[in-house]
């Protein structure tokens, strides 16, 4: 596009001073006529870099999950091939899941066990009041035979054996109706102890068996979202751990994201909902359509590590370090219809926005941004 407009220049300097021969042909105008081609190519493309800038480092950037079991065990079964499409949910790997089913079993037996002894709780809770109305009325008569022994004896009709005999019987059946309630409170407190709608120990047991069964689920490791599995090194008798963190492979997920990084002057224009256009390498001869979603106005050069030092200051007359760039977070459109394009992981290419000023001049990266997807056509190496 530039030597389009430099040959218009070229041939409007031929009209003016060669066909029409309307100002002289001299070493003035020849110089004149040369700068001013400089200072129009300097105007168009300082002005197009702010209005239109491009990026010579657009990266294509896919989430990777790092595939690490919860739970020990013996890899029994591999169920996925490395580098084949995967759904959010399909099966990866299976380990032995013995010894966690053996759990669940043994804890949902105990579990009938103490539902079946909780039942019991408002049996024990009556026979403690029976016993403890008993013990009360035990008591209330030896406290009246006591009363009449005492007055038997004043009036000489009775012993004072029998007095005695009746105030220990008493005392024993105090001591049996403080028994009786001592029972009796602990089953009215076994019954109040709930979690929820359960007593206690059945709401421990259920956590019990729900955690084991968290547990066996788990021995089953499914894909956490659409993608492809990397690196499947494991097999069938491997021993799987969580701890130390060593992945079993590696899951790369298929939503992709684009990122162009510019220079901190360029972006002054550029707003979410631009357009975009992206020639990658990988996808010669084809321009990618998208919009800007976000501009990440933060990079490493503006963090200071947490640390218990004064940050060193730079050394004196040593040269600074360059400015780093800021990336732009581009979305790919897609019309309705479109068959969706696949971008490989990494894939890296050349891009351009075109902001909403000065929108003629688009014309311009437009014309660059084609030319340098065609180019990607070409291999440049001799080996």
């Amino acid at each position: 596009m530039l030597e389009i407009i430099l040959g218009g220049y070229a041939f409007l300097i031929w009209l003016i001073f060669i066909k029409f021969k309307w100002l002289p042909w001299n070493i003035q105008t020849q110089v004149g006529s040369a700068t001013g081609a400089l200072a129009l190519l300097a105007t168009i493309i300082f002005t197009i870099n702010v209005v239109t800038p491009s990026s010579g480092d657009v990266r294509v950037i896919n989430y990777v999950s790092e595939i690490v079991p919860r739970v020990a065990g013996t890899v029994t079964r591999v169920a996925v091939d490395g580098n084949t499409l995967v759904k959010k949910g399909d099966v990866l790997l299976e380990i032995d899941n013995t010894p966690y089913r053996l759990r669940v079993k043994e804890l949902k037996a105990k579990l009938a066990d103490t539902t079946a002894s909780s039942k019991t709780l408002r049996q024990d809770l009556d026979s403690a009041d029976s016993d403890a109305a008993a013990a009360r009325a035990q008591l209330e008569l030896m406290r009246q035979r006591l009363n009449e022994a005492r007055t038997l004896a004043r009036t000489g009709a009775g012993n004072q054996y029998d007095v005695e005999s009746f105030r220990a019987e008493v005392k024993k059946a105090e001591s049996a109706l403080a028994s009786a309630q001592s029972g009796q409170a602990k089953a009215r407190t076994r019954l109040d102890g709930k979690v929820g709608p359960d007593l206690a120990s059945v709401a421990q047991i259920k956590a019990q068996l729900e955690a084991a069964q968290y547990d066996l689920d788990s021995t089953v490791i499914r894909a956490p979202a659409d993608g492809y599995a990397i690196n499947v090194a494991v097999r069938p008798g491997n021993y799987l751990v969580p701890m130390p963190f060593r992945p079993a492979l590696s899951f790369v997920e298929q939503e992709q994201r684009i990122l162009a990084f510019f220079d901190q002057n360029e972006l002054r224009y550029v707003q979410p909902g631009d357009k975009a256009e992206v020639a990658f390498k990988t996808l010669p001869g084809r321009l990618v359509r998208a919009r800007v979603d976000s501009i990440v106005w933060a990079n490493g050069q503006g963090q200071l590590a947490q640390s218990g030092q004064v940050p060193n200051t730079p050394v004196e007359l040593a040269p600074p370090p360059l400015a780093q760039k800021y990336a732009v977070k581009l979305l790919p459109v897609r019309d309705d219809g479109d068959a969706a394009l696949f971008i490989p992981m990494g894939a890296r290419g050349d891009g351009a926005i075109y902001t909403e000023k000065l929108a003629p001049l688009h014309l311009l990266r437009m014309v660059m941004i084609r030319a340098q997807s065609l180019l990607n056509y070409l291999v440049l190496k001799l080996h």
